[in-house]
């Protein structure tokens, strides 16, 4: 869902020997070519992932009958769980009817995965959390550069290095890859610190929250965190990572709902989230200084409980809860401002619009704000710059100060 999660995806699966590749970048012919098989009814990641797909499709020497799509699925009210039918509904109008389109389920711990799917799980979690580090690194280095571009370029080389690292099938899953990618991101953590910068500069720290397929996006949200930072400020957007913690944690409150709270099955869940835990901190364990002060929650209840006055998260579900919870967090924090990224005409964004204006009430009136993309061009430049004006005006008289500003 992101540019370098993907990539780094891509690299778990050669890793297990599958050669496997990130979709074409977004651009104008990614709408052009999902607009032959669109009604308009569609959320916007919808169209973008097809479009890039059919993409795919267009390239030279494409076999249908050698190339698979992965499109993992879900359940409930959100249209992700349509996203993978209506894949394969275009492939066949398209006259790609042998491209085999890969769904596994969270409903069943991607078990649709077969002999893949726990080697698959443990790959792919250690590249979510390398490429989070790796992004967040971007956005405290790329607000700050001396030259313009320098902060992308160390991105594009610390994301090589590590993917390259993930990819090595020399060493086998397990402490010693753990290690090999600690190391990897190290190095990567290195080539920003080579960058020069001017910390001195001042900035405004704005969160971002949001639907996760958009906010990360940056084709689908126009590069929004860029045309921040073009406005003196420097974006802490929220991670991937925190949907697989909400996803675990979402488990374990099914299996108490259901009276089996002390069961295997909730020893598999608390024991696999010790596990994913233990491993974040020691492939994060390199930025232990690097994001002193953009520290993110110990665990997803602190956000779940921020979110509790609000969305109760045992009566509401999905993105909304967090965008909520994480929006108070980032307020505790220090944060300047709060930008929501989602879908035009997405259930989470609308619901969490009409609940901010009381958190912004409740939290100082913190300037809240939410866009909304659906594929058109729309006037970021006059709105963000309003936007700002209100960060600027809160900055001055708050009294939750950002804590660990690097030095210069």
């Amino acid at each position: 869902m992101s540019d370098e999660g993907t990539r780094a995806f891509a690299a778990a699966f050669r890793y297990l020997g599958i050669d496997a590749h990130p979709s074409p970048s977004g651009d104008e012919r990614t709408y052009e070519l999902a607009g032959r098989f669109t009604s308009g009814d569609e959320c916007l990641p919808e169209r973008v992932t097809v479009g890039d797909f059919l993409k795919v499709a267009e390239q030279p020497n494409f076999d249908p009958s050698k190339v698979a799509f992965f499109m993992p699925t879900a359940g409930g009210p959100c249209r992700f769980g349509q996203y993978a039918p209506f894949l394969r509904q275009v492939m066949r109008e398209a006259g790609y009817e042998d491209v085999l389109v890969v769904e596994p389920s969270s409903a069943d711990g991607y078990a649709g995965l077969g002999e893949y799917a726990s080697p698959l799980m443990r790959l792919g979690w250690w590249g979510l959390i390398g490429s989070d580090a790796i992004r967040k690194m971007l956005h405290i280095y790329r607000p700050h550069e001396l030259e313009r571009g320098a902060a992308d370029r160390a991105c594009d080389r610390a994301l090589t290095i590590f993917c390259d690292a993930l990819s090595d099938a020399a060493v086998p899953v397990g402490r010693k890859k753990i290690a090999q990618l600690a190391g990897a991101l190290a190095e990567g953590r290195d080539l920003f610190r080579a960058i020069g910068v001017d910390f001195a500069r001042e900035t405004a720290l704005i969160g971002v929250v949001g639907e996760i397929f958009c906010r990360l996006s940056t084709f689908s949200n126009e590069d929004l965190i860029r045309r921040l930072e073009d406005f003196g400020a420097q974006a802490w957007l929220s991670d991937i990572t925190e949907w697989v913690w909400y996803t675990d944690e979402e488990s374990a409150k099914n299996l108490k709902m259901l009276g089996r709270g002390l069961s295997s099955d909730m020893l598999k869940v608390r024991l696999k989230m010790r596990i994913q835990h233990d491993h974040e901190r020691r492939l994060l364990a390199p930025f232990r200084e690097e994001f002193k002060g953009l520290e993110e929650p110990h665990g997803i209840m602190e956000v779940l409980e921020r979110s509790a006055p609000y969305l109760p998260c045992r009566g509401a579900l999905g993105e909304m809860v967090l965008s909520v919870g994480k929006a108070v967090y980032l307020y505790e924090k220090g944060a300047d401002g709060i930008i929501d990224i989602s879908p035009f005409t997405c259930m989470n964004g609308i619901v969490c619009e009409s609940i901010y204006p009381k958190v912004s009430r409740d939290c100082e009136h913190i300037p809240i704000r939410t866009f909304y993309f659906d594929g058109t061009q729309v006037d970021l430049e006059n709105d963000l710059g309003i936007f700002m004006e209100l960060v600027h005006n809160y900055s001055r008289r708050k009294t939750r100060k950002r804590a660990g500003r690097r030095a210069a």
